[in-house]
């Protein structure tokens, strides 16, 4: 079973509490089926569960090359030679990131998120569609600021094939 969850703003991505953070729990209600991948609480889109350990290994594992896109609106407005040190791969402090696809894109479609994103008079935002086939802790987060354009919101929109399209944050669909 392939489950594809629209994660909010906020929730864990876990069933097991800790605090009084939401979690997996509070909007899937199907039972022994886990995440393949995380997705940063602060971080919203596709996650996808499933109920089969091999099929889990093969969605999360890097070594199968699955890749992720993200829709990140940054602070700042970055230019082509900013992008282009995404595209050839930055070195973080866990090391070198295998090269990115990265576009400077339009605002996407996607919900108002509670609370909004902080905004700064003077300094512009712009959007971003990054696409890795590695999933370092925070990793997207980090490449951003360390081309100096930090993150200010983080969707994931598409994970290998699977796409977060039609599907209502807070919601899921059963493949």
């Amino acid at each position: 079973m392939i489950i594809l969850f629209n994660k909010p703003f906020r929730v864990l991505s876990q069933f097991t509490t800790e605090g009084d953070k939401q979690t997996l729990a509070d909007y899937i209600d199907i039972r022994k089926v886990y995440p393949a991948g995380r997705l940063d609480y602060d971080s919203e889109g596709l996650l996808i569960l499933t109920d089969d350990g091999q099929q889990q290994q093969r969605i999360a594992n890097p070594k199968y090359g699955k890749q992720k896109s993200y829709w990140v609106q940054v602070e700042g407005v970055p230019q082509e030679q900013d992008l282009q040190a995404l595209r050839r791969g930055v070195t973080l402090k866990d090391g070198l990131t295998r090269p990115a696809g990265v576009e400077l894109i339009d605002a996407p479609d996607v919900p108002e998120r509670t609370p909004p994103i902080r905004e700064r008079k003077n300094i512009p935002t712009s959007w971003l569609d990054i696409t890795i086939s590695e999933g370092r802790n925070r990793q997207v987060r980090r490449m951003t600021a360390h081309i100096g354009f930090p993150t200010l919101r983080l969707v994931r929109h598409r994970v290998g094939d699977w796409r977060v399209d039609g599907i209502a944050s807070g919601s899921y669909i059963t493949l």
